[in-house]
């Protein structure tokens, strides 16, 4: 069992909930956009405890663009773990870096996942964590599997064929027992010209007897991953949502990030409280983003575009993250 934690925790993509009995959950996030954009959906496939011990495994659904979801229980027996690589399966459903398969009656079909780009990892610096990986007490654990990568094959949806070859996808996992009392995310991989990802969040950390501010983002630009974290000298300049936007700035030592984000309607998920699934959250995959990206030390604008299909989430007392 050991072996199997030391393992998971210097790999943030493998299931880490080894000896877990109460109290936990952990889900992994696939993002998929067809190639005529005409279809955003996301797959969260996950197992969750609660306090008492009950447990059940899950996938969820999300279509972006119809604004539904759906949420099927399966029990906790159906759910396995490899313990040397990322490879869950939920009944007959299967999970990878590498590809998923599904056998749903609503959802049914396989896609595999080419050229990935996942966030660097070390022995020092296990994934986007940081540093903040072998702290043991933290809510909740984040790791990003691929900025981006191309889509091949297609799934049948209630009954109808959608060939997602040649598509955009993403993915990244979360585990631990409950999603911070505020925070935002959002991710998009659309751009005016293909390579360029932003995925960024800030989030409200419990820490000992009180809590702070955390922010974790990440600029694939140029075939480089340029990264703003609480961990690496970076700031956050200015934390800001109202009804129809979101803005965030950040700095690190050489980089200037501005995000300017344009809200459309979101669908409801289910969320993490306690370890399990009873809370309630809602993910628009049809926002936009406006990304400039400047250097520090001539001024020099470097990138200066708009995101499409940006999948987006602001959810709790979000008055605890705001920085004007």
């Amino acid at each position: 069992m050991l072996q199997h934690k030391l393992r998971a925790l210097f790999n943030p993509e493998n299931y880490h909930g080894w000896g877990k009995e109460r109290s936990y959950f952990e889900g992994w996030y696939f993002k998929l956009i067809s190639k005529d954009e005409k279809n955003a959906i996301a797959i969260i496939p996950g197992i969750a405890m609660d306090s008492s011990g009950k447990k059940q495994a899950f996938i969820q659904f999300l279509d972006g663009k119809k604004f539904t979801a759906e949420y099927f229980k399966f029990e906790a027996e159906n759910f396995t773990a490899n313990t040397q690589v990322f490879k869950v399966s939920i009944a007959n459903n299967h999970f990878s870096s590498t590809e998923i398969s599904l056998d749903i009656p609503q959802l049914k079909g396989n896609l595999r996942f080419k050229n990935q780009v996942p966030w660097p990892s070390s022995w020092y610096s296990p994934g986007i964590m940081g540093p903040f990986a072998f702290v043991p007490f933290m809510e909740c654990y984040h790791g990003v599997l691929s900025m981006d990568h191309a889509l091949e094959g297609s799934l049948e949806i209630d009954g109808k064929h959608i060939d997602f070859s040649g598509g955009r996808g993403y993915m990244e996992k979360d585990w631990g027992h409950s999603f911070p009392s505020a925070y935002i995310w959002m991710q998009s991989n659309h751009f005016s010209k293909a390579g360029i990802s932003i995925k960024a969040s800030v989030a409200n950390i419990p820490w000992l007897t009180g809590s702070f501010v955390g922010f974790i983002a990440g600029l694939y630009f140029d075939d480089q991953l340029i990264q703003f974290t609480t961990y690496n000298s970076s700031t956050l300049i200015r934390s800001f949502v109202d009804e129809q936007n979101v803005e965030i700035v950040l700095t690190n030592r050489t980089y200037k990030l501005e995000l300017t984000i344009e809200r459309d309607d979101a669908t409801e998920l289910a969320s993490p409280i306690q370890g399990f699934m009873d809370g309630r959250i809602s993910e628009s995959m049809t926002s936009s983003i406006h990304v400039k990206l400047i250097s520090r030390k001539n001024g020099k604008m470097l990138l200066n575009d708009t995101g499409r299909n940006l999948a987006l989430e602001v959810a709790g007392n979000i008055p605890e993250i705001l920085k004007n």
